[in-house]
């Protein structure tokens, strides 16, 4: 048993409240992970307001990144020491899982969203009684955490922790959608509504693999001047004309929107903004979305929507360490360092906009 700092939510909408608690020794396929480091993430947020009240206390968390400093006896492929990349739970041999699609994992629901490890365990406790955890696998706000071997990700030892953290979410998330899922042409065109981290990281990506022109959308004039600065050839503020304007600048039509607000509207949006046989992919946590469907038939529109990027962590996030050290995913411009304790702040400067991607740091 490890006593370790927590970020500790009381109950559904409760702020972050940063509190001692127990963390039990890994089992033998988890590791022990002092993190360095940890992502806030809109999940983070929306999950914490929303978190069922009979899995509360929790500790959320999901893009976190540290060293191991034990393995339990059954691990194979990492060892203590190691610098690591945490990123969500998935069994590992369900169908979607060996076909090379975890995020669609079908036990996903109980390995990342039940407030435990799929056998309904917490490794932590407060004050002796079981304190929720197991968020997306890991619970990352907190000083250390307790993973599954299948979460964890090495990584270079002289990747910076403030860009090795949004990996394990918003990076493959954004730039997956575009690089797994869409897989754009070069000098195809492709319109990001939505210039947070995801957007952000989607954007990067089809820079990236030459797509051209690639606009971004978003009401936060220093957002809109990122993406310009990240390669977009325009970026647009949301109002009357959006769509005209969009379809003006992409030729008659985007080829691909990647939606990441979660709003019906945008999405609607989103939709007008395509040429005929176009794509749209959903990202964002929303409610209810109603299209008109003889319109996405009749112009032959493909909606997808995707989940941490289709991604198969292993394999993905060494291809996006290896784009960012050639300078084509410069995760680190997005980011604005917190220390772990100012838990509060990071989430207030990322709610009036002004932060993309708060990261933790631990002392």
């Amino acid at each position: 048993m490890r006593r370790v700092r927590a970020a500790v939510v009381g109950a559904p909408g409760a702020p972050f409240t940063v509190r001692a608690a127990d963390l039990e020794d890994p089992r033998a396929h988890e590791v022990l992970v002092r993190m360095t480091a940890v992502g806030v993430c809109h999940t983070d947020l929306g999950m914490r307001d929303s978190w069922p009240p009979h899995l509360t206390p929790m500790v959320f968390g999901h893009e976190g990144t540290g060293r191991i400093e034990t393995v339990g006896a059954e691990v194979t492929g990492l060892a203590p020491g190691d610098q690591v990349c945490l990123t969500f739970a998935s069994c590992g041999i369900c169908d979607q899982c060996t076909a090379g699609h975890p995020a669609y994992c079908r036990s996903a629901q109980a390995r990342n969203l039940s407030g435990g490890r799929a056998d309904g365990s917490t490794p932590l406790s407060l004050d002796g009684t079981p304190l929720h955890a197991g968020f997306f696998g890991q619970s990352s706000f907190a000083s250390y955490a307790v993973v599954h071997e299948r979460g964890v990700v090495r990584v270079p030892a002289g990747l910076p922790d403030a860009v090795a953290a949004p990996l394990g979410c918003s990076g493959q998330t954004g730039a997956g959608t575009v690089l797994n899922r869409l897989r754009p042409e070069p000098g195809s065109s492709l319109v990001v509504l939505g210039a947070g981290a995801v957007g952000l990281s989607a954007l990067m990506a089809a820079v990236a693999v030459g797509c051209d022109p690639v606009v971004a959308v978003d009401p936060v004039a220093s957002r809109r001047d990122l993406a310009t600065a990240l390669g977009a050839k325009a970026a647009l503020a949301p109002g009357d004309g959006l769509v005209a304007a969009l379809r003006d600048l992409t030729g008659g039509g985007a080829h691909h929107v990647v939606e990441t607000t979660g709003r019906p509207r945008m999405a609607r949006l989103a939709v007008a903004a395509l040429r005929p046989r176009g794509d749209v992919v959903l990202l964002g946590l929303g409610g209810e979305v109603t299209f008109d469907v003889m319109g996405l038939l009749s112009q032959g529109v493909r909606v997808h929507g995707v989940i941490e990027g289709d991604s198969d962590p292993a394999r993905f996030i060494p291809e996006l360490v290896g784009l960012h050290e050639r300078g084509l995913f410069p995760l680190d411009r997005l980011v604005t360092t917190f220390p772990f304790e100012d838990i509060g702040a990071a989430v207030a400067a990322m709610g009036d906009g002004g932060v993309v991607k708060p990261v933790l740091t631990f002392a």
